[in-house]
């Protein structure tokens, strides 16, 4: 699993990340390809703060149902308080669960999404498999992973920056997942209909960055890990504030996006 506990703290600070611009945008492209119909029943695999899982129960409608599944306690209670302050508690449902161990029937659902999830399963295999199987036959699964490899973040001491980075991408079992998904989705009964990516790009350090909220959650998980001093990572942090402050800030990652379609 995850080496990223998501108390209430780490919670807040992903769930802002979240409500960026920059991951609205990410959004909107996972719903464009999913294209969810009226009535459908959805899985929303890893639904986090419950964001998407609402804009989806707009889209299928009174008819539809979603099924907003969690691990974490902590993100099920905001998606959970957003989803009842939008009026949409009789379209979703919130369940604590497993991505290797879905509590439903076989072909339950019309399509599924899981955006930033499948990296961090221990048993992607298991989690596929899964997947496959509370779909219906010829039901879309939409996946949205990171490949971290591809992060640029330039900062005026590189060698820091690359002990933190180098601790952070212990957070995931799988940081660079993407290159091997579309085989693994093909291996288990997958046909795979597009592959693209989606880009998260900040030139300025602001608080209404994907860039800046996804820093303090580094920050902490890096100082829990405590291989880095904390002094260095505050550092690192002041070091990103100066170079916005001069012009100089620039962020860049890039995550792919699976269409596929139960064979």
């Amino acid at each position: 699993m995850s080496g990223l506990r998501y108390d209430s703290a780490a919670s807040a600070r992903l769930e802002r990340a979240y409500t960026t611009a920059d991951v609205q945008v990410q959004r909107d492209e996972v719903r464009r390809s999913l294209a969810a119909r009226p009535g459908e029943n959805i899985l929303d695999l890893g639904s986090g703060p419950g964001i998407l899982a609402c804009e989806l129960a707009a889209e299928v409608g009174a008819s539809g149902r979603i099924v907003a599944l969690d691990v974490s306690a902590e993100m099920n209670a905001i998606a959970s308080r957003r989803i009842a302050a939008a009026g949409l508690g009789d379209r979703i449902e919130v369940v604590d669960g497993d991505a290797i161990g879905l509590d439903f029937v076989d072909a339950s659902f019309d399509a599924a999404v899981a955006t930033q999830v499948v990296e961090y399963v221990d048993d992607v295999d298991a989690a596929l498999c899964e997947l496959r199987r509370v779909l219906r036959p010829g039901g879309r699964l939409l996946l949205l992973d990171t490949d971290w490899d591809t992060l640029i973040w330039p900062a005026p001491d590189q060698a820091r920056a690359a002990r933190i980075a180098a601790v952070w991408r212990t957070h995931a079992p799988h940081p660079t997942l993407p290159p091997r998904l579309a085989p693994l989705l093909r291996a288990h009964g997958f046909a795979v209909d597009e592959v693209r990516t989606i880009p998260l790009l900040n030139t300025s350090y602001g608080e209404d960055t994907f860039s800046y909220n996804i820093a303090a959650l580094i920050a902490a998980f890096v100082r829990q890990r405590g291989t880095v001093a904390d002094h260095e990572v505050e550092a690192w942090l002041a070091d990103l504030a100066t170079l916005d402050r001069s012009g100089a800030y620039f962020f860049s990652l890039n995550r792919y996006l699976f269409r596929a379609r139960a064979a």
